[in-house]
């Protein structure tokens, strides 16, 4: 049996190596290494994959997030709403810019972001609500839109673990994870559903408007060169890396289908334990599996976590520890007790190996284990 990998970058290259390499070496003879012909190209490609008027490509995706409430015109002091169990850089941007972070608690079920919690949040200070489709599954956005239009704010998606993910609206259309809000924003980061060999980053938006200045902010601030209508920032996706993503789009539909095959195995074998909770899968949102992450009870997390590794198997929690307690943002003046679902979620989240590579032998084996300990 291969060694099982978090994710397989390695088995993935050996299957479609040929046509990276040949991708790389055309940049490579180009020497059109930053704003090449590949940058444009992809943006072009992934705009259509999208459905989406406009995407602009960046250096990383925590990048993206900035540049997104940069464009807004958000001035110090206004309230960003997001969710408490996400990576840092959903709030760090919030807080780099001299907005103040409102955290509210997921769904325990789907791990997203309450519209509930984000209801309840809502202050004459508030200005943008940025729900983060986690794991590779939409937050409920046609209650967040619903929410947004009603209370005049904007809404920025960070769909950075959600590439190719459809949400279906109550009227049976359909649009792409990242492109109903605002703007959207998204990662490339290897490990990613559409990752590259490096950084890189994107926004998605279909206002013209926010597209020009997004593209003005991330070349500092230039529409014409040498002539600054906005102070900006230096953040570009590079040729080599438009030219990885470029051919990794072609194969993004057939590995996110593979994720999902993945994750229907991981479900059957464990539809008759009661110690663990499978993803919970709604009807609103496809699920194209970033992670495929179980919540254990009674406190068996840790435990079955060293087990699995002493099997090889590799695991991990995503996330150990809720935002509110990071010493960062102490100054935001929470509790420890002030977010339920968050500090309970931390304690039970353990995600499984999942990527498009992995066999029936290795499924099998990791669920095997799995069983086991909850047997012994």
């Amino acid at each position: 049996m291969r060694e099982i990998q978090m994710v397989d970058l390695r088995a993935q290259y050996e299957k479609i190596g040929s046509e990276i390499d040949n991708a790389i070496k055309s940049v490579l003879l180009s020497t059109a290494f930053i704003k090449g012909p590949d940058v444009k190209l992809f943006e072009e490609e992934l705009q259509e994959y999208m459905g989406v008027k406009h995407v602009v490509s960046c250096a990383n995706g925590t990048d993206a997030l900035h540049l997104a409430m940069m464009v807004l015109g958000l001035k110090p002091g206004d309230e960003v709403i997001t969710t408490n169990f996400t990576f840092i850089a959903t709030i760090e941007v919030v807080a780099l810019l001299g907005l103040r972070p409102v955290i509210v608690d997921p769904e325990p079920g789907t791990f997203n972001i309450s519209v509930e919690a984000v209801r309840k949040a809502i202050t004459p200070k508030t200005k943008a609500i940025v729900p983060v489709h986690l794991f590779g599954q939409c937050a409920d956005m046609e209650s967040i839109m619903e929410l947004a239009k009603k209370h005049d704010l904007f809404v920025i998606e960070d769909a950075a673990q959600a590439t190719g993910a459809d949400y279906i609206f109550k009227n049976g259309t359909a649009k792409k994870a990242g492109t109903i809000g605002h703007i959207g924003t998204t990662s490339f980061f290897p490990s990613k559903n559409l990752g590259c060999y490096g950084d890189g980053g994107a926004l998605y938006t279909d206002d013209e408007t926010f597209a020009r200045k997004l593209r003005s902010i991330a070349n500092h601030g230039m529409k014409e060169r040498y002539h600054y209508d906005d102070i900006g920032v230096n953040s570009r996706l590079d040729s080599i890396q438009a030219a990885i993503l470029r051919v990794k789009l072609k194969h993004l539909s057939e590995f996110n289908a593979a994720r999902k095959t993945v994750a229907d195995r991981y479900d059957e074998a464990f539809e008759g334990c009661r110690s663990i909770s499978v993803p919970e899968r709604v009807s609103y949102s496809s699920h194209i599996f970033h992670q495929y992450t179980i919540k254990v009870k009674n406190g068996k997390r840790d435990e079955l976590k060293k087990f699995l590794e002493s099997k090889n198997i590799p695991s991990m929690v995503y996330y150990p520890g809720p935002l509110h307690m990071q010493n960062a943002y102490s100054y935001l003046g929470y509790n420890e007790n002030d977010f339920p679902i968050t500090t309970s979620l931390c304690k039970e989240v353990l995600s499984l190996p999942m990527h498009p590579d992995m066999d029936r032998e290795q499924i099998d084996y990791i669920t095997f284990n799995v069983l086991e300990f909850f047997d012994k």
